[in-house]
């Protein structure tokens, strides 16, 4: 699995943090890397537990560095798809030394499109333009 599908794979996982108490999480991430017919290896459903489970444990910090980043929209309010695009490209671009800033973005601002609304790109892009001049 190249690093786009494992990335789009990690992003579907933590889609549903919003939906579930943090307790069901582990069953849930199970339950998702089981039943995924796109996920050929057990090495790759490990890959996408860990990253998800990495950027789960950031989630407080990385929420922090949306919502004071953001006017007038904070992760309350913000679409499902837009915030977890956002913590995965947060996590890869603070946490993750081996994936550039601008990739990290490409990938979320992509992502953003195909799942989220219309303007979904853009918004995710905006934020994240802002965020990686912080760490200029």
């Amino acid at each position: 699995m190249g690093r786009h599908e494992l990335r789009e794979q990690v992003f579907r996982l933590l889609f549903q943090v919003e939906f579930h108490a943090s307790g069901d999480m582990p069953r849930q991430m199970r339950l998702f890397l089981e039943d995924n017919e796109e996920i050929d290896s057990q090495r790759d459903a490990d890959r996408i537990e860990k990253r998800c489970q990495e950027v789960r444990d950031k989630i407080p910090e990385i929420d922090r560095l949306i919502d004071g980043n953001t006017e007038g929209w904070d992760t309350t309010r913000m679409g499902k798809v837009e915030l977890a695009v956002l913590r995965l490209a947060i996590y890869e671009m603070r946490y993750d030394d081996d994936i550039p800033a601008g990739v990290a973005i490409d990938e979320a601002v992509e992502i953003a499109k195909t799942y989220g609304q219309e303007n979904a790109g853009g918004f995710v892009n905006a934020i994240l333009g802002k965020i990686v001049k912080l760490g200029d």
